[in-house]
């Protein structure tokens, strides 16, 4: 297998690389198994990609790991999923702790069950003196959520006097979505072979890089993030501008 480690322009890491991890079920029905063993195999790609960031020095990671489309499956594949990312938090944690790596978490954090609650703020607090990478966990999350959300923080803010409508901007707009303060992702991956987005981070991938693999996500490894940033760093982003324009 061809290695892409040694490719990687160490000059030229995006920040913020982004992820949507599909392909657990699809996994498990290739494999003879139930869907819940392709979601526990995907902790094993997750803890992949976490020290594969780390080692080539991405400052943000966000992982889609649960939409708000999600509560709409199976009662008890939801319940199995909330479960499984109780046990994932905790037992992750110590080696998180061990690769100076951070935790957040966006979305509507007050949908998710208690006890996932309360590990998440448990293991965001534990890691919370970190200084390496910002591990970001979208949860219960949704674009057009996130969008909504801030609309209606901004709308009141202006209802109560705060804030001017002419004051607001595209940076001030940005100050109210849930990934405020951290830049949005130059590369956003998807695996599993599917081309859409998800409803993922719909605002902050105005120009992200899209690469899509076929791989599908419990197989997905460091040697695989490693190609998709060779990948992104063969492009040439223009936001906009002509290839003259940014060669002047």
């Amino acid at each position: 297998m061809e290695s892409f480690r040694n490719k990687i322009d160490i000059n030229n890491i995006p920040q913020h690389v982004a992820i949507i991890m599909d392909g657990n079920g699809r996994w498990a029905e290739r494999h003879g198994k139930a869907r819940m063993t392709g979601h526990e195999h995907g902790v094993e790609a997750v803890r992949a990609v976490v020290e594969g960031a780390g080692e080539i020095g991405v400052k943000h990671l966000t992982l889609y790991a649960f939409s708000t489309e999600n509560w709409n499956r199976p009662k008890a594949e939801v319940d199995a999923l909330m479960g499984l990312l109780v046990h994932a938090i905790e037992m992750e944690t110590d080696s998180l702790m061990k690769n100076n790596v951070r935790l957040d978490a966006i979305g509507d954090i007050e949908a998710m069950p208690d006890p996932v609650r309360k590990q998440l703020e448990q293991c965001i607090l534990r890691l919370s003196k970190n200084t390496g990478l910002n591990l970001i966990l979208a949860l219960s999350y949704s674009g057009q959520w996130d969008i909504l959300n801030s609309v209606k923080k901004i709308a009141k803010d202006v209802v109560e006097h705060k804030l001017k409508p002419e004051e607001i901007n595209n940076k001030l707009f940005r100050s109210y979505l849930s990934t405020s303060g951290v830049p949005d992702p130059e590369l956003l991956v998807r695996t599993s072979g599917e081309y859409r987005i998800s409803n993922f981070l719909l605002w902050q991938i105005a120009y992200s890089e899209l690469y899509f693999t076929s791989k599908l996500w419990p197989d997905f490894r460091k040697n695989d993030l490693f190609e998709a940033i060779v990948d992104y760093q063969n492009r040439e982003r223009r936001f906009g501008k002509t290839s003259e324009q940014l060669m002047s």
